[in-house]
């Protein structure tokens, strides 16, 4: 079967139950994190095998944003349904005006009870839907301090290729060219560079979300070989997001820094 044109497509063939087993708290929500490619469609454990293999994985497509609002929609009415200020502590954030405050790359986004956002910067459509899935489904783990790389967190390995080209490596083209991205982004977005990681040239970490904090090597060209850059996650970021989530902040995160390597007038090439 062709990639589903919609979430519906998928919904259609769930019992409509909300047995809750998947994960998710309605069938229609778990349609919706199939059709992103953050859960997988045989994690209900009710469909028949049949329409399982209706299913099967596109590799190259698991996380576009093809009709992203829809599901947005769905993220939002699942927002009605919770009551989100009860989890500011647990995930990290505060309570202002019965809105649920939660700081993005050091700057503070507000989450009212209908799933509408405020912030007094430009809201990047990357950002909207791995916040509102960190509000609903997050357990709130503290961060541990065990660095492991996407591959190495649950559900990575299949996904990891993809975000190998579209994170690591379109990141490291521009961090080639833009030799101020570093610092930059330092300033920014409230990132802190840390003492050398993995032997790097520079580390430096950023938080997307107050408990998924990211981690950037980098390793300059020496003796012939070339520069590399790697990203790396706490490791409790695969019980405080989930991966597709995960994948759409490092894809998000490398659009953003082309822009500013564009803004101060690099052009970055293209793979």
């Amino acid at each position: 079967m062709a990639k589903p044109k919609n979430v519906m497509e998928i919904f259609k063939y769930l019992d409509k139950s909300n047995c809750r087993e998947c994960g998710s708290k309605t069938c229609l929500a778990f349609a919706g994190a199939v059709f992103q490619g953050q859960k997988e469609i045989e994690q209900c454990p009710r469909l028949d095998p049949e329409i399982i293999k209706l299913f099967s994985r596109e590799s190259d497509n698991n996380n576009d944003m093809q009709n992203r609002d829809e599901y947005l929609e769905i993220l939002k009415n699942e927002i009605k349904n919770s009551d989100i200020t009860s989890r500011a502590e647990l995930l990290g954030g505060r309570v202002s005006d019965n809105r649920l405050v939660i700081r993005v790359l050091g700057k503070e986004f507000f989450i009212s009870q209908d799933g509408t956002l405020f912030t007094d910067i430009h809201i990047n459509p990357w950002v909207v839907s791995p916040l509102l899935n960190y509000v609903l489904y997050s357990k709130g783990l503290p961060v541990s301090g065990n660095w492991v790389s996407f591959r190495e967190l649950k559900n990575g390995q299949e996904r990891y290729p993809l975000f190998q080209k579209r994170c690591e490596q379109a990141m490291k083209r521009i961090a080639d060219i833009y030799t101020d991205l570093f610092e930059d982004i330092i300033h920014l977005f409230s990132g802190t560079q840390v003492e050398e990681q993995f032997e790097s040239d520079v580390s430096v970490v950023l938080h997307p979300l107050p408990k998924i904090p990211i981690m950037l090597c980098y390793w300059l060209p020496d003796d012939g070989l070339e520069s590399d850059l790697n990203i790396f996650f706490d490791k409790t970021a695969e019980e405080n997001l989930d991966i597709g989530s995960l994948f759409t902040l490092g894809a998000g995160l490398t659009q953003m820094f082309e822009k500013l390597a564009l803004r101060h007038g690099f052009s970055v090439p293209a793979q």
